[in-house]
């Protein structure tokens, strides 16, 4: 049998048939649908949609599935001489991605944010032979297993001389971002995944413990998620979702949205 796919959260399982509810929709971050737990698999998925690629800047592209499906956040290809690298991630592999990517020297690594965007992640590291980064923090979250998904410790990984995963938790113990210092001509970059929201006036960022819930983080954990990124020089970010990046400016947005969201949960404490 195929290997089902949540209709909800994306995240393939690792084996038919799947579990009554989907575990990562089964959390309070997450949620199982009015109507109930739906299941699809890759190969219904490449037969309704595609995947879609648009230009953010030089040498980064944004993937999204269309028309939409699940979370519906946009991964990000990060070109590099040794293989792009790949942050974040989607439910389907279709055949024209496969071939561009390929010819654009496959994949060197995929880094993931977090369990919502687990997706299909060992569909695409097969389909490159390409590690996949996943926080150990969050090792029980994954749904399915594979040689190729690593499990990395600590507070950072380097992945090249450029690109460095940052744990920062949060959203979930393990939540990371992606810093890379080459982006924008060496202006820097960061991507954010769900762990530093970018929002819809695209001059702040926001943090949540669960998004579709509304359940916010308290002041100790977003005061941990700018610490852990404020070494790093970036302009950009680059956020989950299509049309929510910074694109100058960036690093002062989040230290300005720091103060302004510990103001309004009541903390009288600085972000330091």
């Amino acid at each position: 049998m195929p290997l089902p796919i949540c209709a909800a959260c994306g995240v393939q399982q690792g084996a038919a048939p799947p579990p009554a509810i989907c575990p990562i929709c089964a959390d309070a971050r997450q949620f199982v649908p009015e109507g109930g737990q739906v299941w699809t698999d890759f190969g219904a998925l490449g037969a309704s949609r595609s995947i879609t690629w648009r230009a953010e800047a030089a040498g980064v592209w944004s993937l999204r599935l269309d028309p939409h499906f699940a979370i519906g956040q946009r991964a990000f290809l990060i070109e590099r001489p040794g293989g792009a690298i790949l942050w974040d991630c989607l439910s389907l592999l279709d055949d024209a991605t496969r071939t561009r990517i390929a010819g654009m020297g496959g994949l060197s690594a995929i880094a993931i944010s977090h369990p919502h965007y687990y997706s299909a992640i060992v569909e695409w590291a097969q389909a490159f032979d390409a590690p996949v980064h996943v926080h150990a923090a969050d090792e029980r979250w994954l749904q399915r297993r594979d040689p190729l998904v690593r499990l990395w410790e600590g507070e950072a990984l380097r992945l090249d001389d450029e690109a460095t995963i940052i744990r920062c938790g949060g959203h979930f113990d393990g939540a990371a971002v992606l810093h890379d210092g080459a982006a924008l001509g060496g202006r820097g970059a960061l991507f954010s995944g769900d762990t530093i929201q970018v929002v819809a006036d695209r001059r702040h960022v926001s943090f949540m413990y669960s998004y579709p819930n509304l359940v916010p983080l308290g002041a100790a954990a977003v005061r941990r998620i700018v610490a852990a990124v404020r070494p790093f020089a970036f302009d950009a970010v680059f956020g989950a979702f299509p049309g929510r990046t910074i694109a100058s400016g960036g690093k002062a947005a989040i230290e300005r949205s720091v103060a302004r969201y510990l103001h309004a949960i009541g903390s009288s404490e600085e972000a330091k």
